[in-house]
């Protein structure tokens, strides 16, 4: 059994079923991201692994131990809250010191794990400090600390990083990020950025719904979306969505044949539906002297690449290129891509195909 196991978890709030059968299991070590938009489930699911919640049915280990019932102390478990969730009387260090404290640590094995947190963090010269004197980071770091002082089996992370402006967001994401690779322990994070789910995750869960709708590794999931919806959830500018005729082996919208593998070929073959979802990542369209022919709609620059969107007899379709457009709006060009690139889902059910 891995680190982290969870068998089959529902959860219903009298009619209404939140989560609707959970399955996933990770080993030791690894960084778990449960990812998806508001209402998905993902901060329930967090919650029952914590204990804050129990499951309608189903079970939670956290390595051998069954925990589904246990109250959150017996878990051997740290969460770190979107509202850092700091005693606002204690300073910096009697924060990291508190859970400790409370399990009785002698005092200088408290201060050490202080210190030694402080250190890691890069907040000693903060200890005196009282929550309402500190930025949001630095906030954030403490809460941080006063989880990694426990040095628990399970780290539980809801949402950290929402309330932190851009910048920050993204330098307090590199530090999550070095902080495991430091520490090595087993990690779950809750969040509803995709960017998020695929810089720090080892595995990510996408959800909706309460069901998971992919469980892989990141590269897995941009490269091979399940679902429709994988498709369009991961991934920024989203994938472009076309709604394609099915001929046999073969695809088409408004009298145009769009370009498949030998491998899709074999799976429109035994497909059953007569709609088809044709997806294409912004990135796998280029610009070229000849190709599927069209007309610059939109063009939105944002310093390292450039994001147009071009009219096309298929439909409008979003291109992602490097650098700055030296185009206009208005302009006749000409789109090319690589079948391979290309990804199909059946219209009815959603689900990939090939």
């Amino acid at each position: 059994m891995g680190a982290l196991n969870i068998a089959n978890v529902r959860k219903a709030y009298g009619p209404v079923e939140i989560l609707k059968g959970i399955d996933i299991e990770i080993d030791a070590g690894e960084f778990l991201i449960l990812v998806g938009p508001s209402g998905c489930g993902k901060s329930t699911l967090l919650s029952m692994i914590a204990g804050l919640d129990v499951p309608t049915s189903g079970s939670i280990h956290i390595g051998e131990r069954d925990v589904t019932y246990l109250p959150p102390k017996d878990r051997d478990i740290a969460m770190v809250f979107q509202s850092y969730a700091l005693y606002p009387n204690m300073n910096v260090a009697q924060n990291i010191a508190f859970g400790l404290e409370m399990r009785k640590v002698p005092k200088a094995e408290r201060d050490a794990a202080v210190q030694r947190v402080a250190k890691m963090l890069q907040i000693e010269r903060l200890l005196d400090r009282k929550p309402g004197q500190l930025s949001g980071g630095q906030r954030q770091r403490v809460a941080m600390g006063r989880a990694l002082a426990r040095d628990p089996k399970l780290f539980l992370f809801d949402e950290p990083l929402s309330n932190l402006d851009a910048k920050l967001r993204v330098e307090m994401r590199a530090e999550i990020k070095l902080l495991h690779q430091r520490t090595k322990v087993t990690t779950v994070y809750v969040t509803h950025d995709q960017v998020e789910a695929m810089t720090l995750g080892d595995r990510i869960a996408v959800m909706k719904e309460g069901v998971v709708q992919q469980f892989a590794t990141p590269d897995d999931i941009y490269a091979r979306p399940a679902t429709k919806f994988v498709a369009e959830f991961i991934g920024s500018p989203a994938m472009n969505m076309l709604t394609v005729q099915r001929h046999g082996s073969a695809v088409s919208v408004r009298g145009i044949d769009l370009p498949v593998t030998d491998e899709q070929q074999v799976a429109l073959a035994r497909a059953t539906c007569a709609e088809v979802i044709y997806g294409l990542r912004p990135e796998a369209l280029s610009f070229a002297d000849s190709g599927l022919p069209g007309s610059l709609k939109m063009i939105e620059p944002t310093g390292p690449e450039t994001y147009a969107t071009v009219e096309t007899g298929v439909g409008d379709l979003t291109v992602r290129v490097p650098g700055y457009l030296r185009s206009h709006v208005g302009d006749a060009v000409h789109l090319q891509w690589k079948p391979s690139d290309s990804h199909l889902f059946d219209a009815t059910t959603e689900m990939r195909l090939a």
